[in-house]
């Protein structure tokens, strides 16, 4: 599990293409202080195993799933990244709850000035509307942000200077896809309240609550 806050931007070394994976080579520098063989790291959002290390370069296998549903497929040598180790038990929850699970992508629509604060909006299609909220948490490219306005087909978010200049979303231009996980409280709670029997007395004994 995650919390959206990202440690630092790595940099993409090398990537390995195969028929329908990829072996993506990534160096950093804070992620290695106790970074293990089959740890789990949030690159741009989206969790990957470690796979092997060598000095200050990780390497994880991403696939095909992976690839048809982010936008992972478009970074290149060079490429930065954002990074995030999973949170430890005894680790402060500054963000949300993050899967690294993302369900799907997005398309930076607008980017405007507000004073120190930059505002994006990004475009995406109903599946993901649905679950976002004015207020609520989105995570973008795994940097858990909150959601300032939402439109039938897009939303916003506003930015500021830290944020900004401690991610690759300062990279980001118009047209930029960007990956977007929904907050996982929302989809549980719509789970639960489409089973048969609803959420009723007895379903909530049944299920330890």
């Amino acid at each position: 599990m995650f919390t959206g806050i990202v440690e630092e931007i790595g940099k993409v070394k090398a990537i390995k293409t195969g028929a329908k994976s990829t072996a993506l080579s990534i160096g950093g520098n804070l992620i290695f202080s106790d970074l293990k063989l089959g740890d789990s790291i949030a690159v741009n959002g989206i969790c990957l195993t470690v796979t092997s290390i060598n000095e200050r370069i990780f390497t994880a296998d991403v696939m095909n799933e992976t690839l048809s549903r982010s936008s992972i497929g478009e970074l290149k040598t060079g490429s930065n990244v954002n990074l995030e180790r999973a949170m430890s038990a005894d680790g402060r929850f500054g963000g949300h709850i993050v899967s690294g699970h993302i369900d799907g992508t997005g398309k930076i629509s607008a980017i405007k000035k507000d004073d120190i604060a930059i505002w994006y909006t990004v475009k995406t299609d109903s599946k993901i509307m649905r679950y976002i909220i004015e207020k609520g948490s989105i995570t973008i490219d795994g940097i858990s942000l909150t959601v300032a306005k939402v439109e039938r087909d897009n939303f916003s978010v506003s930015i500021i200077p830290h944020t900004a200049e401690e991610t690759v979303l300062s990279e980001k231009k118009i047209g930029s896809i960007v990956n977007l996980e929904n907050d996982v409280v929302g989809k549980y709670i719509e789970k639960f309240m489409t089973t048969p029997k609803g959420i009723t007395k007895d379903f909530l004994l049944e299920n330890s609550f």
